[in-house]
């Protein structure tokens, strides 16, 4: 909030409505030994208008993607965003974190929510899918609760080539129900899930499977493959899953996912210094009680006409209680209704020419570094439109140099995997033009040779 408009008559007010005497009275509860009775050691007060020129100087020091040309995905893609999508956010009946709990007063959202389910199911290729999830990896750990609810088992399995960062978070949440998280190696050939090394670890104990798809290296896992004999040991395969790489690539249902999750960034979410983004979960209708969030369904009321409500609601704030699936609070739906605008600008087909369109850039950026550099693509699996390159050095000092010349050329995989000492995941999006992946492939060769 840009601007507080109490004015002492309204604070004195309010203060009369809930009958304190002063706003000090509002904080009589907290110890006095821990209560801060100086002034902050901060600078002094200053003028709307030198905070705003203070501000902005300090964004100045940033050099953001409109900056320098952007090679960075490893989770978060810089893609065109519509300029219609900002404009119907940006309304002021969209503009609420709240959840619309009162039907007869929420048909817009409630709506926006339901075509969000509608969209997220129909591309993942399952029954049913929720809103309402912070991020793509707290959608993963609400998806490890769901399994070890539903099969009552205690280990979950995930691929090495899962995001680290959602690897993480899935070790966080599983700290308090006591869940043990372990992980499968990487085929270091084609960049996968090693599949044999899956089958062995699977028994009794596994609640859950977790593969990445296209992987954290870019590479497409063979999820069929995989999750045959996760099923076959009663686990759940919960595939973790680029939305827009499955405009192009087979639905993870129909190649034995249980569940699905992901961020729905790519899909018209700007990368804004890493969010707000938005989260998605599908799953099969067998397990839609056990999903956590909201749950928007389709109805009709008495005079016919249709309607959308809350369904099947359970959180702890409802009538659930401690039985409640999970404390999801927040209403993620204004970045859900920036999915939702662009999934339905983009339609069926659009969103297949979109898909192939990222995939045939990243092709022709990997096929123009090879044919101008010494520096080879690492993997031999398929891949969507990330590539890992090994750039002979410490990828931390190519960065600096590319960065010198106006790229940001990649992520440097080895600040989280150790065993990846000198390599560069680079990310390529229908953004980037023939000419900057050109003269993006004779910088890095200048670079590489020190130039």
């Amino acid at each position: 909030m840009t601007y507080t408009p109490h004015t002492p008559d309204d604070v004195e007010a309010m203060l009369a409505a809930i009958g304190v005497g002063s706003v000090e009275e509002l904080f009589a509860d907290i110890p006095e030994s821990v209560r801060l009775r100086r002034p902050l050691e901060v600078e002094g007060p200053m003028g709307e208008a030198e905070v705003y020129r203070f501000f902005r100087s300090l964004a100045a020091q940033n050099r953001t993607v409109h900056d320098l040309v952007h090679f960075v995905g490893a989770g978060a893609y810089e893609h065109t965003i519509p300029a219609v999508v900002q404009a119907l956010i940006s309304r002021g009946e969209f503009l609420t974190a709240y959840t619309p709990y009162q039907a007869e007063a929420s048909q817009g959202n409630l709506q926006a929510i339901f075509e969000f389910q509608t969209m997220i199911a129909e591309l993942t290729g399952l029954d049913v899918a929720q809103a309402s999830l912070y991020d793509g990896a707290t959608a993963a750990a609400e998806a490890m609760l769901l399994a070890a609810r539903v099969t009552k088992r205690r280990r979950v399995l995930v691929s090495r080539a899962l995001h680290p960062d959602v690897r993480d978070v899935l070790r966080t949440y599983a700290f308090g129900p006591d869940l043990s998280v372990d992980e499968v190696p990487i085929d270091a050939r084609t960049g996968a899930t090693d599949a044999a090394a899956l089958a062995e670890r699977l028994d009794k104990d596994v609640a859950a499977v977790f593969v990445q798809y296209p992987n954290f290296f870019g590479v497409v896992e063979p999820l069929d493959v995989l999750f045959a004999p996760v099923r076959e040991a009663g686990a759940l395969a919960v595939a973790v899953a680029n939305p827009l790489a499955l405009g192009l690539l087979a639905p993870p249902g129909a190649l034995g996912a249980d569940v699905v999750v992901g961020d729905a960034q790519p899909l018209g979410v700007p990368l804004s210094f890493g969010g707000p983004y938005v989260g998605y979960m599908a799953a099969r209708e067998a397990f839609v009680r056990e999903l956590p969030g909201r749950i928007v369904g389709e109805t009709t009321d008495g005079e016919g006409r249709r309607g959308y409500v809350l369904t099947l609601q359970a959180r702890e704030q409802h009538i659930r209680r401690e039985r409640a699936t999970s404390n999801i609070t927040s209403n993620q739906a204004l970045m859900a209704l920036a999915v939702t605008i662009t999934l339905s600008l983009l339609g069926k087909r659009g969103i297949e020419d979109l898909a192939r369109l990222n995939a045939q850039k990243a092709h022709y950026s990997l096929q123009t570094i090879e044919a101008r550099t010494p520096l080879r693509r690492v993997h031999t699996g398929p891949f969507f439109h990330e590539f890992l390159l090994d750039v002979g050095v410490p990828a931390k000092e190519l960065l600096a140099r590319m960065c010198e010349r106006g790229f940001v050329a990649g992520y440097d995989v080895s600040r989280r995997y150790p065993e990846y000492p000198t390599h560069l995941l680079v990310a390529v999006t229908e953004v980037r033009t023939r000419e900057e992946i050109e003269r993006f492939a004779e910088a890095l060769a200048q670079a590489v040779s020190g130039s």
